[in-house]
């Protein structure tokens, strides 16, 4: 234990592969198991990885005996910052690519209207470039007039599971911005020249044709891809959505704005 009381904040621990013969992993520490060699005494108070050493234990090790050695043997090994670096954007570009799953489309709303049994809400059918409009139930009755509803195009998304609204089924989500305190609530806007049905992914123009299928909206739910890819989503300083401060949110048309909050929330 002495060599992980010396670690320190500038490294991490992470698997050992030179030792992958002769150990397994428990709880984030390589502990040694079985092998054909025969170990060495050690003495109680003297730890092989403090003095640099490797052992392994043969199958007549006594078991009082295996358990000092045990108890002695944690291996450690430790890389760098920049390490730990690579494994930060490894991690991010996961993230990228759950939210590349998702099903976002640009839509056009065709009529809007309030819903008849919560005053929060509106209800909306959505060209989103299918045979039929979707129904749509979103919240915006506080944050958006209704008449600037009307045939405006938004951003969709489309693969979550069908929810019942006070007796209204909704097919969807419209796509928000908003302030941190949710006081000012904007939709966000596709760039001129988007139509219903294009899709929505994060990252360049040049991943248009790389992109994974999306998800089903039960694999959606699920796996609680949306749950986990929305605290990554904002809008910048200028107003552009991005996914993790770095990956733009586009269509092949261009990329997708809020008009007026930046530094916001998306959801």
């Amino acid at each position: 234990m002495a060599a992980a009381a010396a670690l320190t904040s500038a490294t991490f621990l992470r698997r050992c592969g030179s030792f992958l013969p002769t150990i397994r992993l428990i709880n984030n520490r390589h502990r040694i198991i079985n092998t054909a060699a025969k170990i060495k005494p050690l003495a109680l108070n003297r730890s092989p990885i403090a003095n640099g050493e490797s052992a392994s234990l043969s199958p007549s090790t006594s078991s009082s005996t295996r358990r000092k050695i045990e108890s002695q043997f944690l291996c450690y090994c430790t890389g760098t910052e920049a390490e730990a670096g690579t494994e930060a954007e490894a991690e991010k570009d996961t993230v990228k690519e759950a939210a590349n799953t998702l099903d976002i489309r640009v839509g056009r709303i065709i009529k809007a209207w309030r819903h008849e049994e919560a005053d929060s809400l509106y209800v909306e059918e959505v060209d989103v470039g299918e045979a039929e409009p979707r129904t749509i139930c979103s919240g915006l009755v506080k944050y958006v007039p209704l008449d600037q509803l009307q045939e405006r195009n938004v951003v969709v998304l489309a693969n979550l599971k069908a929810r019942n609204m006070r007796g209204v089924k909704s097919f969807g989500m419209l796509m928000a911005a908003s302030d941190a305190a949710h006081e000012n609530v904007e939709l966000l806007v596709p760039p001129e020249g988007a139509v219903p049905g294009d899709r929505v992914w994060f990252g360049s123009i040049d991943e248009k044709d790389s992109l994974p299928d999306a998800a089903s909206p039960n694999q959606i739910q699920k796996k609680k891809i949306w749950e986990q890819i929305q605290p990554h989503l904002k809008t910048d300083d200028s107003g552009f959505a991005i996914l993790d401060a770095k990956h733009s949110m586009r269509t092949s048309a261009g990329p997708i704005i809020s008009q007026s909050l930046k530094n916001a929330n998306i959801s």
